[in-house]
Order: structure tokens, then C-alpha cells, then sequence
């Protein structure tokens, strides 16, 4: 009896001993996947990596620069336009909404024990990482977005690349040449510059495809973008170093549907209305002084709304000449019924003139004692002044009055002479007229928009 159970024990130990080295060996087995398994660190939490990565117990720094006293970091720059408009000639600056977007790439940064290609972190975490120093070197304004949350984005790539896009609405200076306004064309700028980091540590360069981007459908009010936008290089001299910077210049053409609207026709009919005078009957003064003061006072009105919406600069602009030469003619159109009305009045000046000179001459033969009788055909002698007296002597004949008829010959010359007046300029005030819109808008259309396009 005993030997058959020590049997049955020997064979209870063998089944353990071979049941306990299968468990040891299925446990090495999947110690050694969990070695070899790419997606092992999936275990870890996102929170422990990024604490690994960027945290307190991952020595990075954000307040050193990447590849710290070594070769500049190099920042790849691209803007996408959403807004562009607000172009104010008085301030000479427009407003632009865009999303600016900067890429580099920074070592410390780079991982592999994460599986994803890329993470997509909050924006919060923008002030664990090191960030270019950009700035607009023309800006005046400028505010970020924050509704419903800040428009910011920051993404991270396995080699370490950090991509950083924010949402911003500026208004930068545009310095403007008004000389032909408004057929002018204007080239407004946008700078990016470093503030701090001197070339040694950092350099701004734009992309290669797309680097300025416009919305689909985007029109601005007055002006036309041109599709090509020219990209350069700013670099700025300082007495505290030499600082990269880039620029894009947008070159914008005006529409001026607007000022034909608003300016050039109604200035137009104002001139040709006060051409209306020169087919009013002359004797009309009322009517031809009324409507000749009111074509003047409104294209002064005209005039001064012009220039309210422009900065007062100190060179002559195309819209200046117009209003200045339509000014010019509608005062002269005043001016001519005034020499119309002087010339017509003049039969009246001479027989005036002439009643006065007889008038003279009678009180020149009464000083001088002479007298004459017509009518008896005689003469009387009486002293002269040195006492002796005249005898027979023969006055000066009496100029004959004045009839009706040579008055009336007289007023119809001086009329007929007015009236040529207002015959001549009814075809001199346009032709001259039609003379000057032909050399302004030949200028200012053609010769100065050639050479604006060559420079």
C-alpha cells in the first residue's frame, strides 16, 4: 500500500514542475511582446508624456532659444488673408484680418515613444515653449480673438517641428501717393520683423508655395488687389544689431465709379448749366446774376466736399485740377454777363460824356465872354479883359445836340457789340472746355497710369 502512493505523489510533483515551467514561459513570452510592441507606451497618459516632454522634470527651458549657441533657427512664414479693407486716405493706413502662421523646428521637442505623427495641444501650452519674437514693424493697431476661445493653434511633429497659427486683426500704415487721385494706385506694405533676436539667433524667411494666401471671393469697396504680390526682405540696421525681417508688398489699383458718381458728373452739369446764361436775354439781370452766383457757390460746396475726405497734404491732386478749372469756368461765365452788361450800357457813358462836354464848352464861352446869336446872325462886342473890345469876332459854332435817331444808332451799336459777346462764348466756353477734358483725362489716364505700371 504504501508504494503505489508514493507513486501517485512523484506524479503529482512531475505535473506541477511541468505546469509551473509553462507559466514562466507563457510570462517570458509576454514580457518579450511587451518589449517589442510599438504601441507599449500607449500606457502612458497623455498628461505623463507631455510632462516628460516639456514639464518641470523634462529640462527644457523656454527662455532658451532651440540650438542654443549654435546656428540661427530658422522660422518659416506664411499669412492667410481673410479681411482686407478700411483703406483710409486721411490716416494712410488700412485694416487687414489675417491668420499668421510660423513653423521651426526645435530638438528638444522631438519624441518617439508617442504613437501619433503629430499632437494638437492647447494654446495654454504656447508658455511651456519657446516662441519667435515677431512683430509688425508698420503696425498701429492691432487685437487678437478670443471668442469664443483664442484663436490660437499649436502643433507639435515627432522631429521635433512646432507649427504656431494665430488669428489677428491689424491696421498698418500705408504711406500713399495722392497725386493722381483718384485714378491712383497704391502699394501698401506688411512687415514682419524680429524684436529682440538679432540674425545670430534668428531668421525669418517666407514660404515657398502659398506664402500669402487670399479668401476665396474677397473684393475690397474702392480698390482692385492685384493676384501678384511681390515678397522681400527688410532686414533692419539698428544701433543694437542687425534684425531679420520680411515684407510683402499688395499692390491696389482704384476703382473711381465712385468719384464719377459723387464728383465728376455733378461738377460737370454745374459747368454746363452756367452755360445757360449766355442764351438769357442780357436785360435779364436778375435771372443771369442768380443763376451765375448759385452755379459758383455750389461748385465751391462741391469743391470743399471733395477735400473733406482726404488729408491735407501739400502737392495739387488730379481731383484738385478738375474742381479748381470747373471753378474757374463757372466764375468766368459770372464774369462774362458782367462784361456784357458794361459794354451794353456804354451808349449811355457816351451821350453822358458828350452832354458833358457841352456843358464845358458852354461854360467856357460864357468865361470868355463870347456869345452867339443864330438866329439874328450877328454878333456883340464886348470888352475883353484887358479892357479893349472885340469887334466882329466870330464865335465857336455850338455843338449840335444830339437827335433820336443817332441815340438809337448808337444804342444799337453798343447792343450788337454785347450781344456778340454771348454769341462768341456760347461756342468758346465749351470748345475750351471739351480742350481741357481732353489733356486731363489723356494725362492722368494714360500717361501718368504708364508710368505708375513701369515704375
Amino acid at each position: 500500500m504504501g508504494k503505489p502512493s508514493g507513486m501517485i505523489r512523484c506524479f503529482f510533483k512531475i505535473l506541477a514542475t511541468l505546469f509551473s515551467c509553462f507559466v514562466m514561459k507563457n510570462n517570458f513570452r509576454a514580457v518579450d511582446a511587451k518589449d517589442h510592441d510599438p504601441r507599449s507606451s500607449s500606457n502612458m497618459s497623455p498628461s505623463d508624456f507631455l510632462d516628460s516632454l516639456m514639464g518641470r522634470t523634462s529640462g527644457y527651458d523656454a527662455r532658451i532659444r532651440p540650438n542654443f549657441k549654435g546656428p540661427p533657427v530658422n522660422v518659416t512664414c506664411n499669412i492667410f488673408i481673410n479681411s482686407f479693407g478700411s483703406i483710409a486716405e486721411t490716416t494712410m493706413d488700412y485694416r487687414v484680418n489675417i491668420f499668421l502662421r510660423q513653423k521651426w523646428n526645435d530638438p528638444r521637442l522631438a519624441y518617439s515613444k508617442y504613437p501619433d505623427s503629430s499632437l494638437d495641444l492647447d494654446p495654454s501650452m504656447l508658455d511651456s515653449i519657446w516662441k519667435p519674437d515677431l512683430f509688425f514693424a508698420n503696425e498701429k493697431g492691432a487685437n487678437f480673438h478670443d471668442v469664443t476661445t483664442d484663436n490660437k493653434l499649436l502643433r507639435i511633429f515627432k522631429d521635433g517641428a512646432v507649427l504656431y497659427s494665430i488669428r489677428l486683426t491689424l491696421i498698418l500704415s500705408c504711406p500713399m501717393d495722392l497725386k493722381n487721385f483718384p485714378m491712383d494706385s497704391q502699394t501698401c506694405i506688411m512687415q514682419l520683423e524680429s524684436f529682440g533676436y538679432t540674425m545670430n539667433d534668428l531668421v525669418f524667411e517666407w514660404m515657398e508655395n502659398g506664402a500669402v494666401q487670399v479668401s476665396d471671393g474677397l473684393t475690397l469697396p474702392q480698390f482692385i488687389m492685384k493676384e501678384e504680390k511681390e515678397l522681400g526682405y527688410c532686414t533692419k540696421h539698428y544701433n543694437t544689431g542687425k534684425f531679420t525681417c520680411i515684407e510683402v508688398k499688395f499692390h491696389l489699383e482704384r476703382q473711381m465709379g465712385y468719384y464719377l458718381i459723387q464728383m465728376y458728373i455733378p461738377s460737370l452739369l454745374i459747368v454746363i448749366l452756367s452755360w445757360v446764361s449766355f442764351w438769357i436775354n442780357m436785360d435779364a439781370a436778375p435771372a443771369r446774376v442768380a443763376l451765375g452766383i448759385t452755379t459758383v457757390l455750389t461748385m465751391t460746396t462741391q469743391s470743399s466736399g471733395s477735400r473733406a475726405s482726404l488729408p491735407k497734404v501739400s502737392y495739387v491732386k488730379a481731383i484738385d485740377i478738375w474742381m479748381a478749372v470747373c471753378l474757374l469756368f463757372v466764375f468766368a461765365a459770372l464774369l462774362e454777363y458782367a462784361g456784357v452788361n458794361f459794354v451794353s450800357r456804354q451808349q449811355k457813358e457816351f451821350l453822358r460824356l458828350r452832354r458833358r462836354q457841352r456843358r464845358n464848352n458852354k461854360d467856357d464861352d460864357m468865361r470868355e465872354g463870347r456869345f452867339h446869336f443864330s438866329g439874328y446872325k450877328m454878333s456883340q462886342c464886348l470888352p475883353a479883359k484887358d479892357g479893349s473890345a472885340v469887334k466882329n469876332a466870330i464865335p465857336a459854332p455850338n455843338p449840335q445836340p444830339t437827335t433820336q435817331k443817332d441815340t438809337d444808332t448808337m444804342k444799337k451799336k453798343f447792343v450788337d457789340r454785347a450781344k456778340r459777346i454771348d454769341t462768341i462764348s456760347r461756342a468758346a466756353f465749351p470748345l475750351a472746355f471739351l480742350i481741357f477734358n481732353v489733356f486731363y483725362w489723356v494725362t492722368y489716364k494714360i500717361i501718368r497710369h504708364e508710368d505708375i505700371d513701369n515704375k
